[in-house]
């Protein structure tokens, strides 16, 4: 498997699909690196992905914080000696209609859904340059490719992620460099993204909704998996992924 003792840099790592996938990916190899802002979360994973053999560390980050995302690459250079794959997961979710006016958390997700996803970029494009070769995985959402009502903002940043890793999945063509990109694009999964909504009815309806079709992060994991073990030569780059009974 190529999975086995990449280096693989993971945001947004405390719950949900950057646990499981973290787990899914140091028990079949991989050494993890694991960065969000919940330092008590990253300790718990990171004891239990070493209690199962696999090889992990962590590091607080917020990833609107350029120099912190850095220093989550640099940590997986100077304790693994290298970086062959970020996935940038990291993300919120406190969808509104537009009309509802909440200006705060619209800069909130750009800050963190798009701000955050090219603040990894920046970190590990000289790594992957110099190297002629790297992956990034990306969290888009179901968002990112089609557009609904209460999610404008919301999806307005996962459509921006979408168009970055093309154009980087392109350009790193032309230049020789190598790169790779997978943007995954996941409906309703259970995570803790319903709780980062503020507004009532929007919450009300997407809880409602999720409890009849959402199912759990470990198919998404599966799917990071699938793309990180994939050869060199082979870019396999975007994932829609539903829960089979939501229409």
């Amino acid at each position: 498997m190529t999975v086995k003792n990449k280096v693989i840099v993971i945001t947004g790592a405390s719950s949900g699909i950057g646990e499981a996938s973290a787990k899914l990916l140091a028990s079949n190899g991989a050494k993890v690196v694991l960065g969000a802002r919940r330092e008590s979360r990253l300790q718990e994973i990171d004891n239990d992905i070493k209690l199962d053999g696999g090889q992990a560390t962590y590091l607080k980050t917020d990833v609107t914080k350029p120099e912190e995302v850095q220093a989550l690459v640099d940590l997986a250079k100077s304790e693994f000696g290298g970086i062959d794959v970020i996935f940038n997961n990291a993300g919120i979710m406190p969808s509104s209609p537009i009309s509802a006016l909440h200006i705060k958390e619209w800069n909130q997700m750009i800050d963190i859904n798009l701000k955050g996803v090219l603040n990894g970029v920046a970190a590990v494009m000289p790594d992957f340059v110099t190297q002629k070769g790297g992956q990034i995985v990306t969290t888009s959402s179901v968002a990112g490719i089609k557009s609904f009502a209460g999610a404008g903002v919301y999806g307005a940043t996962k459509f921006a992620v979408r168009n970055l890793m093309e154009v980087i999945r392109m350009e790193s063509a032309q230049e020789g460099t190598n790169i790779r990109t997978a943007s995954l694009y996941p409906a309703a999964i259970n995570t803790e993204l319903l709780g980062t909504i503020t507004d009532d009815a929007t919450k009300t309806g997407m809880e409602d909704f999720y409890k009849q079709v959402g199912f759990t992060p470990d198919a998404v994991a599966r799917v990071v998996n699938f793309a990180v073990n994939q050869p060199a030569d082979v870019n396999v780059n975007e994932f829609t992924i539903y829960p089979t009974k939501q229409a």
